[in-house]
């Protein structure tokens, strides 16, 4: 009786809880926003740059929305600018890190005044009301002057001064190929919080996560400039540099800059580049999204050809991952010249420039499948760097293979040996490490490229390639504009293939634990095979018959409770536990081999045959 009082004391609450927020009981339990729900920011910038200083004065507005269910007593802001001075936490981590990025190295340490950057915020109003803060190092800290209840909005008014630095990594000034800005991460940008609360990592070169929302922005420049990125431009009439309408009068003002209005909306970042170099060219693909190109027409003539070239295959690789992850959103796509190699932003990248074709096409094709895994579904970079970085280089491996004929059995073979040159020299840290805390960028890189497109490549042998790039789609239709986490990816996968998949997310992102599977005998008609390593696995065979038939087998893992769809002969589950399995065939054996897929990231080939022996 007294379960049954609790019971119905519990209903009745959450009920009441349900009608003050104007939702339905079933709402309360099942709605994916009561799951997902998202805060929202709409900024509101007005830029002033001295382009001979490399300085600019900013007016940010900002109206937040507190659609958490907890009351917000503080917000916080980045300033990655702040990062590119003597002492910061990104100098002393690349001073003391074993392999220091070489773009980085110990340039931020001799940095002069003149060559840091900064973002120093002088004012901040809080509903017209000034509030207290403090800067320390990237994170503004901001007490506010009354909490944002749940359900509330806030404005926030702030201004601030500003230094670009020396271009060391991904912003700055005057690059090596000679690009005068590359402006990401220049803004005061408000934290991100959510179900785990607040993210305020201090910025160490690694990755960023961002809130979702609308940017309205104003870029005064000096007009020799041309400005690319983020955005669609608001006034082409007034600008000029090829943005413009040929059909339509230039009404260009008077004086020495032009005002560039972009706006944005339903993003998480805001990113620029200027120069009064650029080539300004534009390809309006069949289904009406504009592609722009940016590039320096002072390029070698190598080079400009590559920059022309290579247009065409851009709208083919939106295509592609349009199809096969899901339809790009906006109307507009902008690859720049700029930064210090390639890097993914909000409908835009920035490139280096000075690169062969098929590199150009390379960089381009991976920061351009960023769009859906860093852009669109935007898990946190920070915490889960391999949803981003590996799933991109997993998607843009298989569009180079096909859009340029490269006619690779396996496009992610890269991948695979990254990993296995990593674990077999004892460096290997897990996917679960915090982006900025691996012991070694290598190890880092090896997690989250090679091991995190690993996930998805291996999960075609696990489950099927056709139900992996079903799970894709349906991974983006249920999770884009949601910050997914890895549970996510795993339950999408789950749904569309009937097999459970909570071993394959622990073992291969929560451990180390190696793949190396055996045959341990073959004696007449029977076969054994044996678990070497900790990690369990489904095991694809092929045996050979002394006849010169052959014969597939498909052996499930027990806590699987299914097997992937084949043509293969099925055998009874192996349950992970018994380091050997036993099963007999019909015939005189010649040869037999475990996974010739390749797709499954044994880490030790010599076993994985019997008999003839060949490479894997």
């Amino acid at each position: 009786m007294r379960k049954k009082f609790l019971l119905l004391l519990t209903i009745a609450f959450l009920f009441s809880c349900a009608q003050t927020k104007n939702v339905t009981l079933k709402e309360l339990f099942f709605s994916k926003n009561n799951v997902y729900w998202q805060q929202h920011v709409s900024y509101k910038m007005d830029i002033d740059v001295d382009v001979n200083k490399y300085q600019y004065k900013g007016k940010q507005t900002l109206v937040y929305t507190n659609n958490s269910p907890d009351d917000l007593e503080k917000v916080f802001y980045h300033l990655y600018f702040n990062a590119f001075q003597p002492g910061s936490q990104m100098d002393v981590r690349s001073l003391n890190i074993k392999d220091p990025d070489k773009r980085v190295g110990d340039r931020i340490s001799k940095l002069q005044p003149n060559e840091i950057g900064f973002i120093k915020v002088n004012s901040l109003l809080q509903n017209g009301a000034a509030v207290s803060f403090d800067t320390v190092g990237t994170i503004l800290e901001v007490q506010l002057n009354k909490p944002i209840k749940s359900g509330e909005s806030v404005t926030l008014e702030m201004t601030f001064d500003a230094q670009v630095p020396v271009q060391i990594r991904r912003s700055g000034r005057n690059s090596k190929e000679g690009v005068a800005l590359s402006m990401s991460q220049w803004y005061p940008k408000l934290a991100e919080y959510d179900f785990q609360g607040w993210h305020t990592p201090p910025y160490i070169a690694r990755e960023f996560q961002g809130v979702w929302g609308d940017f309205d922005v104003t870029i005064h420049i000096d007009k020799k400039y041309t400005v690319g990125g983020t955005g669609y431009l608001q006034n082409p009439q007034e600008i000029g540099h090829g943005y413009e309408d040929e059909t339509k009068k230039l009404n260009l003002p008077k004086g020495d800059k032009l005002s560039w209005n972009f706006k944005a909306p339903n993003v998480h970042d805001f990113t620029w580049a200027a120069d009064p170099e650029y080539i300004h060219d534009v390809l309006i693909m069949e289904n009406g999204i504009d592609l722009h190109f940016l590039y320096k027409k002072d390029l070698e003539d190598t080079y400009l050809k590559n920059w022309k070239n290579f247009q065409p295959k851009v709208a083919e690789l939106m295509t592609y991952f349009s199809q096969n992850v899901g339809q790009y959103p906006y109307k507009q796509y902008s690859v720049i010249q700029g930064g210090d190699g390639g890097m993914e932003y909000a409908m835009s990248t920035l490139i280096t420039g000075k690169r062969k074709y098929g590199s150009l096409v390379g960089v381009t094709a991976h920061e351009l499948a960023h769009t859906w895994f860093q852009f669109l579904l935007a898990s946190n970079e920070s915490l889960h760097p391999w949803m981003d970085e590996g799933f991109t280089s997993y998607i843009s491996n298989k569009a180079e293979n096909e859009i340029l004929q490269e006619n690779k059995e396996n496009p992610h073979s890269g991948a695979y040996k990254a990993y296995k040159t990593i674990v077999a020299k004892g460096s290997e840290e897990t996917l679960t490490t915090h982006a900025d805390r691996y012991h070694t960028n290598w190890a880092y890189g090896t997690a989250s490229y090679s091991k995190g497109n690993i996930f998805l490549s291996q999960l075609e042998y696990v489950i099927g390639s056709e139900n992996v790039a079903k799970g894709l789609q349906k991974y983006f239709t249920d999770f884009s504009f949601k910050h997914p986490t890895p549970n996510d990816i795993t339950r999408t996968m789950e749904k569309i293939s009937s097999i459970h998949l909570g071993w394959y997310l622990n073992e291969w992102t929560e451990t180390t634990h190696t793949i190396d599977y055996g045959i341990k005998s073959v004696e007449g008609q029977k076969i054994t095979l044996e678990r070497i390593g900790q990690m369990p696995m489904p095991i694809d065979v092929t045996v050979q018959y002394v006849d010169g038939s052959v014969q597939n087998f498909n052996i499930p893992l027990e806590i699987m409770r299914g097997s992937k769809p084949t043509t293969a002969t099925v055998l009874t589950d192996w349950g992970w536990a018994n380091p050997t399995y036993s099963f007999k065939v019909a015939k005189e054996v010649k040869s037999v081999t475990i996974d010739k897929s390749g797709l499954m990231a044994d880490i030790n080939k010599d076993n994985n045959i019997f008999g003839e022996k060949k490479k894997l």
